[in-house]
């Protein structure tokens, strides 16, 4: 018996052991919880930012006010500047509604219908297409009549858009590391093709100085929307990533469409000045340092407002660009001040946007769909404006001429620009035959100088005619060849990475 008590309180003991030790490591669980919670509520604290209240720039409630404030002034002004009594949407919106919904088709289409062993084609060239079918076909051009008001508005509008993507594009940073030979590629080119196609269209087709330096800057931009997702896909394959090739050829496409649209601002106020040569430079120049010092100014205003702390602070920069860029290029381009507009834009832009850190690509998403709308009608109303029964035979061959005498030196200077800069033969002959796409700014500034010259110099309409002729032959050319050239001549000329190297630079 006293052998069994003792083993039963043995047992006891136990139990009673094991019944404390876990309520021991639970209260020490306990503590560590406890301490970790503190740590982390300590940790919070401290990384949370703390929001400095300065005079300025005011937050709260007070940048909201201002914010919304001046964001419906904005878009009351943009509606009014597009408005008028002359030309209200009604009059024209089952044309548009038609043009549009044929571009899209003609788009789609070009998508769909594939070559074998060929490259796709840009969509765009087919968009361009349906314009030009739906004003040469007979029945369907007799009662598809757009307001000519309607449709200078609109790619004046898309014109605006191209110049904030490309404002909002520019990176302070990349900017500063450029090295030497992209500053030479995106201004090089063009430069010379601009100044080229003015002698050859002095000679060839009679134009004035001033015409065929206008002229030189419609067809001497590049186009990003060919150049850019063909250089994407060759990147994607890990062609020519090694030499940073598609990277350099996407980063100086943007710096080339703001030089020759502010190159063609400028001889267009030139072109449809009054004065002499002395008074037409002295208002290219005020509408340079106009255009500048506005933009300026209201770029760093939109730096804050609205503040970090509003909602939906995406939704209401993007009204801010857009009201106030659409507003500044169509009231510059009424008042005569043809380059205060794009320069007003390309500054706003490009300051405001470089203090965004965060919101910046989604400001970039909401101005990518905006394009993707106005694209259509920008291409198809190029191809309304060209009637086969104007052009004639003479004059498309002196114009193919003068464009592809231009094209050559733009080609053969693009080839000795970047010959001392690490390239060999094969990659310098596919840098310069990828640069010649030309689709985006042609659409939008062949048909600007003829809608001015309709409206304000009746007599100037000549010289437009031959500038929107020789801007729709230079899309329809060089934009389908260039993109299959790009895509046919990337895989043979450029160097492959691995899939390794190639995910490491795409990242």
């Amino acid at each position: 018996m006293d052998i069994t008590e003792l083993e039963n309180e043995q047992l006891e003991d136990k139990n009673i052991q094991s019944s404390i030790t876990p309520q021991i490591l639970k209260d020490d669980n306990t503590g560590e919880d406890e301490e970790t919670k503190e740590i982390v509520v300590l940790e919070t604290e401290e990384t949370k930012p703390q929001v400095t209240k300065n005079a300025f720039p005011p937050q709260g409630r007070l940048n909201k006010c201002i914010t919304n404030g001046t964001l419906l002034v904005v878009i009351w002004f943009a509606i009014s500047s597009i408005s008028s009594p002359d030309h209200y949407p009604d009059k024209n919106s089952f044309q548009l509604l038609f043009v549009f919904c044929c571009s899209v088709i003609g788009g789609k289409l070009l998508e769909v219908i594939r070559i074998p062993s060929v490259p796709p084609l840009p969509p765009l060239f087919g968009m361009l297409l349906a314009g030009f079918a739906i004003r040469n076909t007979p029945y369907i051009s007799e009662r598809i009549h757009v307001s000519k008001e309607w449709s200078s508005t609109l790619r004046n509008i898309a014109l605006t858009l191209i110049l904030i993507k490309a404002g909002l594009g520019l990176d302070l940073q990349a900017l500063k590391r450029l090295t030497t030979v992209c500053i030479r590629l995106s201004m090089g080119p063009c430069l010379m093709e601009a100044f080229s196609t003015a002698v050859i269209s002095h000679f060839l087709l009679n134009f004035p100085w001033q015409w065929g330096f206008l002229l030189g800057f419609v067809v001497g931009a590049v186009s990003p929307a060919v150049v850019v997702p063909s250089m994407l896909q060759l990147q994607e394959d890990g062609y020519g990533v090694e030499k940073g090739i598609p990277t350099l050829l996407m980063a100086a496409s943007s710096v080339d469409d703001i030089l020759a649209i502010t190159g063609f601002s400028i001889f267009m106020s030139m072109v449809f000045s009054t004065g002499g040569i002395l008074h037409d430079l002295l208002n290219s120049f005020r509408d340079v340092i106009l255009g500048v010092l506005l933009g300026t100014f209201w770029g760093i205003c939109l730096r804050y407002f609205p503040s970090e702390d509003q909602t939906n602070i995406t939704m209401k920069r993007a009204g801010l660009i857009l009201g106030s860029c659409v507003t500044a290029v169509l009231v510059s381009n009424s008042i005569g001040t043809h380059g205060a507009g794009g320069l007003f834009t390309i500054m706003l832009t490009f300051i405001g946007g470089a203090h965004w850190t965060t919101d910046r690509s989604e400001v970039q998403k909401i101005i990518t769909f905006a394009w993707d709308i106005f694209k259509p009608l920008l291409f198809a109303l190029v191809g309304l404006e060209v009637s086969v029964e104007a052009l004639k035979s003479d004059a498309i061959g002196i114009s193919i001429a003068c464009m592809s005498l231009a094209l050559l030196v733009r080609i053969s200077a693009t080839f000795f620009l970047v010959t001392f800069a690490g390239f060999n033969f094969k990659e310098k002959i596919f840098i310069a035959l990828s640069w010649i796409p030309k689709a985006t700014v042609q659409a939008v500034l062949g048909p600007l100088a003829l809608e001015t010259a309709r409206i304000s110099s009746p007599h100037l309409e000549p010289y437009a005619k031959d500038v929107m002729t020789i801007a729709f032959l230079a899309i329809l050319i060089t934009a389908p060849n260039g993109a299959l050239l790009i895509n046919i001549l990337g895989p043979r000329l450029l160097a492959r990475c691995s899939p390794n190297e190639t995910k490491q630079e795409l990242s």
